[in-house]
């Protein structure tokens, strides 16, 4: 069970972040591409494409000028980052803002569900997943990726040498992400993941960079206020033990998923134990007494 999130506080750190997100987010765009080639899986047009945590919407153009017919709709949480998606004149992006566990739409409406490196600011994958099963229409496609617990493992060693509060979130690991994906349904779910290790001259500068991207600490249990220069420095302290050719490592672990959309009926596993399984009303035959 991953740590109690504050979503009032993702809301307002990814809004603050909407000016600097895209200067500051390489890594963020390289793992979009990837998960971007994930969708040559997809056999037919789509008509309709939901990008869950849109950010300021490099990937829903992309996928605007991947599929020029389909209804692409950027989603995301913060209004300022909305602000930053560039809808077009032709074929204009539909533009929400929303919380990813309650999408405002209809039920298998979507025909493509891609959410790049969103979904670790969710506390409740398993609901989320059934969320995101609700929209997709029977076989559809779902493509994302998300931070695994190795991600910034450096950071988090730092901050526990400075104190004993959360100062790094916790992230779902791979076999999680799966048998999520399976306990809500979805088919022939396929998983992998990487590392990738940012460098940087001095822990600050990658504090900063944090912040500039809205990846700020968002833990429900986290310490109110300022952090004072005291334990600042004792991180920054700590997190010189793994200085190495005179930089300083971030180690990122990515975790990629693609999956379809189960046929209207399939079950799925019910947090009580037992599984759940759901019809259109126009499928139910038999006579009524």
């Amino acid at each position: 069970m991953t740590p109690p999130l504050d979503p009032r506080q993702i809301r307002r750190a990814f809004g603050r972040a909407a000016t600097t997100y895209a200067q500051h987010a390489e890594l963020q765009g390289e793992v979009e591409d990837r998960l971007l080639e994930r969708l040559e899986y997809v056999e037919h047009p789509p008509q309709r494409v939901l990008d869950v945590g849109c950010g300021p919407g490099r990937a829903s153009s992309l996928l605007r000028k991947r599929w020029k017919k389909a209804q692409v709709i950027a989603l995301d949480i913060a209004v300022p980052m909305l602000r930053r998606v560039r809808t077009g004149w032709r074929n204009p992006l539909a533009r929400v803002c929303a919380d990813a566990r309650a999408l405002p739409l209809p039920d298998a409406s979507i025909d493509v569900l891609f959410s790049n490196l969103c979904i670790q600011w969710i506390d409740d994958v398993p609901a989320l997943f059934d969320e995101f099963r609700r929209v997709l229409r029977p076989g559809g496609y779902v493509a994302i990726s998300t931070f695994g617990p190795d991600t910034l493992h450096e950071l988090r060693v730092a901050w526990a040498a400075a104190d004993r509060g959360p100062h790094v979130g916790g992230f779902v690991d791979i076999a999680r992400i799966g048998d999520a994906l399976l306990a809500a349904g979805f088919r022939d779910p396929v998983l992998d993941a990487e590392h990738f290790t940012l460098t940087y001259a001095d822990a600050t500068t990658l504090m900063r960079e944090l912040k500039a991207i809205g990846a700020t600490n968002a833990d429900a249990r986290r310490m109110r206020g300022l952090t004072g220069k005291t334990h600042l420095r004792r991180a920054l302290d700590a997190y010189e033990s793994f200085r190495h050719d005179d930089v300083l490592p971030a180690t990122y672990e990515v975790v990629y998923a693609h999956a379809w959309g189960p046929e209207s009926g399939q079950p799925r596993r019910s947090r009580a134990g037992g599984e759940i399984a759901s019809f259109p009303i126009e499928r139910l035959r038999g006579s009524r007494r």
